[in-house]
């Protein structure tokens, strides 16, 4: 996790504008660094900056599909982190490189801000770091102001500094595999968005616990929801208490075991069986490797929560939340309204 307060000296800043090139928008670059002398805007910078990361989990490498010594940002970084006094020359590099790849019409122009930390924690390990940062929107905000004993009104245009645009952190570790790299993106994922981690960064996920935490709950729930009614009799309130099951074993557990998982969630040894091939079959399709033991990432699982939906919809009347024992909940079939119906059993209701 990205502790922010641990990013206390906001070393180097420099700001360029960079507009969108298909739009006929202009790239300026500044001269030189700003200097920053006021320790309040100091702060406030590194508020707007870092704030959108203290619960950051997911980390992301920069790749390139022939050689990783040809992305540019991470070549542009690893010039900074060698020697500092590069940093002005490298962030306009980096504004023209941006500049080059904004050119779908709905991207926005802003302000580019890169910044140079000294020393930053993450994940325990003090770094330098880089930082990519852009602002795209602007806000109105009103000023009152005191004027011959008299209240007035003004406005000004200005940036929210509680909502960052796009970011990205760049840690100076792991060189050789492509830096760890923390991305936001408060865009979305529309198709004018994913040019900042896409074709601007160009980064990849990085493989660590979060990933494979993150892909073994997805595979889970694909085989309890999809692979085992076709091989067994299975109706929904089981399929709900296996996914329960799951989701209980992803929360209390540090470890994930395969065979401890299989034997504790599914039990019977022809499911378990299928589960292991499962696993083999969904690897080799989504190409998404996950070892048979890793640790548990408890951000990563509490991001896929909504996995595991313990919900019955029955017609457009009725949705039933399943939460705890399955012997509480019973299914049959009324001959005399020739529909189905569920039983459930309570002591007391509020």
């Amino acid at each position: 996790m990205i502790h922010v307060s641990d990013f206390k000296d906001l070393e180097k800043l420099t700001i360029h504008k960079v507009g969108n090139s298909s739009n006929d928008e202009a790239l300026v670059c500044s001269k030189a660094p700003l200097q920053l002398e006021d320790e309040t805007i100091s702060q406030l910078l590194i508020t707007y900056f870092i704030q959108p990361f203290s619960n950051a989990a997911e980390y992301f490498r920069f790749y390139h599909e022939a050689d990783l010594r040809l992305n540019e940002i991470f070549q542009y970084c690893r010039r900074i982190f060698t020697d500092p006094e590069e940093f002005q020359e490298q962030s306009v590099n980096i504004a023209k490189h941006l500049y080059k790849h904004s050119t779908h019409p709905k991207i926005k122009g802003g302000e580019l801000y890169i910044t140079y930390f000294r020393k930053c924690q993450v994940d325990g390990e003090d770094v330098e770091a880089i930082g990519i940062f852009k602002s795209e929107n602007r806000d109105t905000y009103l000023k009152v102001f005191l004027t011959d004993d008299n209240y007035q009104l003004n406005y000004e245009d200005g940036i929210n500094i509680n909502k960052l645009d796009k970011g990205c952190l760049i840690f100076n570790t792991e060189e050789e595999e492509g830096y760890k790299v923390s991305i936001v993106d408060s865009t979305g994922k529309q198709a004018e968005a994913v040019y900042w981690k896409d074709a601007f960064l160009q980064v990849q996920r990085r493989e660590d616990s979060y990933l494979q935490t993150e892909t073994a709950v997805n595979m889970c729930k694909q085989f309890i929801s999809n692979k085992l009614p076709t091989e067994y009799e299975m109706n929904r309130v089981d399929q709900v208490d296996l996914l329960n099951k799951s989701a209980a074993y992803f929360k209390e557990k540090e470890q994930f075991q395969l065979d401890d998982f299989a034997n504790e969630v599914l039990g019977h040894p022809e499911a378990i069986a299928s589960f292991k091939e499962y696993k083999r079959e969904y690897q080799q399709e989504f190409q998404q490797e996950f070892p048979d033991e890793f640790e548990i990432s408890a951000p990563a699982v509490k991001k896929q929560q909504k996995v595991f939906k313990s919900i019955l919809k029955l017609d457009k009347n009725f949705h039933i939340y399943i939460h705890g024992n399955r012997e509480m909940i019973e299914r049959g079939y009324d001959e005399a309204t020739s529909m189905n119906y569920y039983k459930l059993l309570f002591e007391s209701e509020s």
